[in-house]
């Protein structure tokens, strides 16, 4: 008799925790050190009759949820390809709004589409702009465009109707912040609502690493294991216009006053950390939530670089310790001081 864990379920071993993520129905479980060590050696081989009872409550548990199976004939079943390949020159794009900006949107939206992009999120920094938000559904649906993935981040606004606009077509989510409480509502299957108390006054508070955020399918997962989990084919446009892999990220690649999109792309700079995975980054490395975890490299302890000069940090806001498997606020920890004081984040934490 073999064992084999069903394809879509994978072992992640962190230094002092492991986990089993199942890619296709987005759980993660804690698993002691033993029975990590004891799927490991086994998976996908013969096995004599389990003899210890606390193995054996675990494995009973496991063929349980479905998460393991026995059979004779482990050929006929192979595991999945672990390739991650997106058609798409950009597979995101993150625009900045508030009351300075001063760009063509339409023309913006324009050039996303000649990029086959379909996910764009619209962040609000002092309005919620409902009339705004209407006429862009209505020129995406006139001009038939690529783009079928829209978020919204927006401030709270006693006289928005929220409900009434996730509905509206090619909107996936909104996100509002500065609500009077925090609420999660599912509309539909594919549309949700956040309402956070949480204040995201300026690009500087994005970058915070939390459990409630992490994310597990297995397209997540497959780009995770091969590039960077925040930045991989994603471009951003800040309030003024800037263009960036990420609104916080330092370097600009022009203007979209000036510079189309497909130009700032060619720049030798702009996809140089791409293909930095959680495997390369230090502490990061270590950790269970690797490829869970969506990384920043906006925001980092300062504290390692690679040979190519790229920064292999630790994300900053990350309160969690691999070592000793607990969360802390990261905001106190004396070691990341330095850091918060480069960065100018005293304000904003």
């Amino acid at each position: 008799m073999y064992l084999k864990l069903f394809s879509n379920c994978k072992l992640v071993k962190g230094y002092k925790n492991h986990l089993l993520y199942d890619i296709q129905r987005g759980d993660v479980i804690n698993i002691p050190s033993e029975l990590y060590e004891w799927l490991y050696k086994f998976n996908n081989k013969e096995f004599n009759p389990i003899q210890d009872p606390e193995i054996k409550s675990y494995i009973d548990f496991l063929e349980q949820e479905d998460y393991i199976f026995f059979t004779e004939n482990p050929e006929y079943f192979p595991e999945i390809s672990l390739d991650f390949d997106s058609p798409y020159k950009i597979s995101n794009v993150v625009i900045d709004i508030n009351n300075v900006t001063e760009f063509h949107y339409f023309k913006v939206i324009d050039q996303i589409d000649l990029l086959n992009c379909d996910t764009v999120e619209l962040r609000f920094f002092n309005d919620c702009e409902v009339p705004f938000i209407k006429d862009l559904i209505n020129y995406l649906n006139d001009h038939k465009m690529f783009i079928t993935n829209l978020g919204i981040v927006t401030p709270f606004c006693k006289e928005a109707d929220y409900k009434e606009l996730v509905t509206l077509n090619r909107i996936s989510y909104i996100q509002v912040y500065n609500s009077p409480e925090n609420n999660f509502v599912k509309i539909s299957e594919n549309k949700f609502l956040y309402y956070s108390n949480e204040s995201v006054a300026k690009q500087k508070s994005c970058g915070i690493v939390n459990y409630n955020y992490f994310i597990l399918n297995k397209l997540s997962y497959l780009e995770s294991l091969h590039h960077n989990s925040c930045l991989h084919k994603k471009i951003a446009i800040d309030a003024e216009g800037n263009i960036r892999n990420c609104p916080s990220m330092p370097q600009s690649f022009g203007n979209i006053n000036n510079t189309t999109l497909e130009e700032a792309l060619q720049h030798p700079d702009f996809k140089k950390y791409w293909n930095l995975t959680k495997d390369q980054i230090e502490v990061c490395k270590d950790c269970e939530f690797r490829y869970i975890c969506t990384d920043c490299r906006a925001y980092t302890e300062r504290s390692h670089t690679n040979e190519e000069g790229l920064d292999t940090s630790k994300p900053l806001k990350c309160g969690y310790n691999p070592y000793t498997g607990e969360w802390e606020e990261w905001s106190t920890n004396p070691l990341k001081q330095k850091a918060i004081q480069y960065y100018e984040l005293e304000n904003t934490i």
